[in-house]
C-alpha cells in the first residue's frame, strides 16, 4: 500500500517554540490553515482512500480540507501522536528544547532504550506507532493520507523504511505540511517514494521566523533551539 505521511500545519506553539505534545494541543495559525488548504490542492491528483489523524486538534484541522474535497471522514487513530515531551511539555527554553531534540537524536543513533525525561522510550514510541500503521494497513486501503507530527514521522519513517540513497538525514527539517511517501507494508518493509521537507503547497507557505522546535531535529543547530 501507499502511505502519504504529512506533518500538520503551523500551530501557535510552532511559532512560539513551545514543545506542545499533550492532548488536545494548540490550534493552527492563519498560516497553518492556509497550508492545509494548499495541501488539499497539491494532493488533488493523488489517490487517497482514507484519511487518518492523531488525537491532536492540529492534525484534524490540517486534514479537514483534503478529506472534505473527497467526501472522506477523518479517522482518529491512537498511536499517531507526537513523541511525548514529558518533563519538557510546553517549555520553550533552550535546555528543554535541546533535551527533547537530544533524546530523539539518541534514538536515531540506535539507543532506543533511552527515555525522554518523564516520557517514553524509543522502543515504546516505535511500538505504538507501529501498531497504528498496522491497523491502517489491515483496513485494506490502497493509498492513505496520515496527518501526524514532525518528530514522530521522521523517527518512524527513517527507522522503518529500507535504506535509500536519496533519503535525507532524519534530523533534516520537516516543515509544516511536508510530505513523506512510502510504499510497502509492515511485513515486507517500507520503500521511500519521495521525501519533501517543504510544505506541499509551496515554499512560500513557510515561516522562517517561527521557532518550531520539532521542525528541526539537529541538536547541533543552535537556531533550532533558540
Amino acid at each position: 500500500m501507499r502511505l502519504l505521511l504529512m506533518r500538520h500545519g503551523q500551530t501557535h506553539a510552532n511559532v512560539s517554540g513551545e514543545l506542545d505534545t499533550a492532548h488536545p494541543g494548540l490550534d493552527l495559525t492563519d498560516l497553518g490553515r492556509a497550508q492545509a488548504a494548499a495541501a488539499a490542492r497539491a494532493l488533488a491528483d493523488e489517490r487517497i482512500d482514507a484519511v487518518y489523524v492523531s488525537s491532536r486538534v492540529r492534525t484534524h484541522q490540517t486534514a479537514a480540507p483534503t478529506a472534505a474535497d473527497r467526501g472522506l471522514p477523518l479517522t482518529q487513530l491512537d498511536g499517531l501522536e507526537e513523541i511525548q515531551a514529558g518533563d519538557y511539555e510546553m517549555r520553550s527554553d533552550h535546555d528543554a528544547v535541546a533535551g527533547y531534540i537530544g533524546a530523539v537524536a539518541t534514538w536515531l543513533g540506535g539507543d532506543l532504550d533511552h527515555r525522554m525525561p518523564g516520557g517514553e522510550t524509543g522502543e515504546e514510541f516505535l511500538a505504538r506507532f507501529d501498531r497504528a500503521v498496522r491497523t491502517i494497513v489491515e483496513a485494506g486501503h490502497d493509498a492513505v493520507l496520515v496527518v501526524s507530527h514532525g518528530a514522530a514521522l521522521r523517527t518512524w519513517a527513517s527507522t522503518r523504511m529500507e535504506p535509500h540513497p536519496d533519503a535525507p538525514p532524519a534530523t533534516q527539517p520537516l516543515h509544516n505540511t511536508a510530505l513523506i511517501v512510502l510504499d510497502g507494508d509492515p511485513d515486507s518493509g517500507w520503500r521511500m517514494v519521495s521525501w519533501q521537507g517543504h510544505p506541499v503547497g509551496g515554499e512560500l507557505l513557510e515561516d522562517p521566523t517561527a521557532e518550531d522546535p520539532t521542525g528541526d531535529l539537529d541538536p547541533d543547530d543552535d537556531g533550532a533551539v533558540g
